[in-house]
């Protein structure tokens, strides 16, 4: 991993209340290049910023301080938490996005995203690894179902569903019940206002990408079931309305 300083001015502040981050965002720019998308993160009069851009050659520009809330979430929404810029870090990752040719995201590129979460996670308490389609569902898409969460819960970095046979049995007994559903989409963080099938898309986004490839990604089943019960359990939350 290469890190690199900018010394730009930037879209930063104190965090609200002496925030620590307690989340990792990961976000894809949107953008052909990295110049582009490092000019827009730089841009005095873009209202935009993040704490690192990764580019895809694995080279990573630390833009703003850890300790400084930077301004990527927008409107967000975590299990019960709304100022998702104070309680995060950044990271955007060059990618053209679905706009201008999403495509999947280079082995050095992972490689440099995944050194540089773990690094945040030996300096902070982080809780949730998040793309900012989880957070808001309703708005975005990013870094979108190629991105490959499995391969970086397999290296420590965020959740990756574990079913136990408990879980099954659970999953058995909720069904495909949509309010039961909704409830554990609430319980592991999602936004309880946010529309059901954009959050449902959200969720397969992170945790079942194949099913983008089938056209089912609005549609619950027992696979859905059974992960969400999985990755409930593994976070522990408690339900947050």
């Amino acid at each position: 991993m290469f890190l690199k300083k900018t010394n730009k001015p930037l879209h930063y502040e104190d965090r609200a209340k002496s925030a620590k981050p307690t989340m990792i965002i990961l976000h894809y720019t949107g953008m052909q290049t990295m110049l582009a998308a490092r000019e827009r993160l730089t841009d005095p009069t873009s209202k935009v910023s993040a704490h690192y851009l990764v580019d895809t050659d694995g080279q990573v520009f630390d833009l703003v301080p850890e300790d400084k809330r930077a301004w990527h979430a927008g409107l967000s929404y975590w299990h019960g938490e709304t100022d998702i810029n104070s309680y995060s870090v950044g990271i955007e990752m060059v990618n053209p996005g679905h706009e201008l040719g999403y495509k999947p995201f280079t082995s050095q590129q992972m490689q440099a995203v995944m050194d540089l979460c773990q690094g945040i996670q030996s300096r902070h308490k982080i809780e949730y690894v998040l793309g900012h389609s989880d957070i808001a569902p309703e708005r975005k898409i990013d870094p979108g179902e190629l991105f490959p969460w499995e391969w970086l819960a397999g290296h420590g970095v965020g959740l990756w569903p574990k079913p136990t046979d408990a879980d099954l049995q659970k999953a058995e007994d909720i069904s495909c019940n949509d309010y039961e559903v909704e409830r554990l989409l609430t319980q592991f963080g999602y936004n309880p206002m946010g529309a059901y099938v954009d959050v449902v898309s959200a969720f397969h986004r992170h945790f079942a990408p194949e099913k983008f490839k089938t056209g089912e990604q609005e549609k619950v089943d027992m696979d859905t079931v059974v992960k969400l019960v999985s990755l409930v359990r593994q976070s522990g939350n408690k339900l947050v309305v």
